[in-house]
């Protein structure tokens, strides 16, 4: 799976921070969050919005948190206790109960009769050990991303929690942000309950890949082209 896009860390982050309020938005709706673009920008900036459930504040506050520690910790690697973290950020100020710590009851999924199974902290560790392994850094976002939403580890925000741990993966490898366009969002519910179904992430990770990563394909710099050109050489000379 080739990257669709080449940037360094630093032009990942400028990216990710200068489109952030979008990402927050378009997160929010996924959830069915009543917010306009316009709220959310209002709520990161600090402004009081009117016509706004305390709840849906809360939440869109939660996740501006939970983007900051993502953009703080790109040295971090994306294991067990990180995912753990950035659902007590996405549950904080008691909006899901007992947020960062894997349920211990069984959950019900809209839209399909399928349960996921309870999850098994050391079998989790194991498994995302695992897909850290792959060595292609799209390809390792996305499968994390699409395990995650589907093991279903905490007791809500499985979705925002496993699309920010794949962001997590994708800025710091320079390869872009998940972010699903609010047009798709309807397909993207279908092709995540299907997957819930089959366990098969074909599909879905193709859907991904072809329209939910987002990222600008900067011209390298002068001094960049040299030292891409040095590379070259000493691969060639090697």
């Amino acid at each position: 799976m080739e990257a669709k896009y080449h940037m360094t860390r630093e032009e990942n982050i400028f990216v990710a921070k200068r489109n952030i309020v979008d990402y927050i938005w378009k997160s929010a709706r996924l959830e069915g969050l009543a917010v306009t673009y316009p709220d959310t920008e209002a709520i990161y900036n600090g402004m009081s919005v009117q016509g706004v459930k305390v709840s849906d504040i809360v939440a869109v506050n939660n996740l501006k948190h939970a983007w900051q520690f993502v953009l703080d910790t790109l040295d971090y690697p994306t294991d067990y206790p990180f995912v753990c973290k950035i659902n007590q950020c996405v549950g904080g100020d008691n909006l899901i109960i007992r947020a960062g710590y894997l349920r211990n009851v069984p959950v019900s999924i809209g839209g399909t009769t399928w349960k996921p199974d309870m999850p098994i902290e050391s079998q989790i560790k194991e498994e995302m050990a695992e897909i850290g392994q792959i060595e292609n850094p799209t390809d390792r976002a996305l499968t994390m991303m699409l395990y995650l939403v589907r093991k279903q580890m905490f007791l809500d925000g499985n979705k925002r929690t496993s699309m920010l741990a794949g962001s997590h993966v994708m800025i710091s490898n320079g390869c872009g942000i998940i972010s699903v366009p609010i047009e798709l969002q309807p397909a993207f519910t279908g092709l995540l309950i299907q997957f819930y179904e089959s366990n098969d992430m074909t599909e879905i990770k193709q859907f991904l890949y072809e329209n939910c990563i987002d990222g600008i394909e900067f011209t390298p710099l002068p001094e960049q082209e040299a030292e891409r050109g040095r590379e070259n050489l000493q691969g060639w000379e090697r």
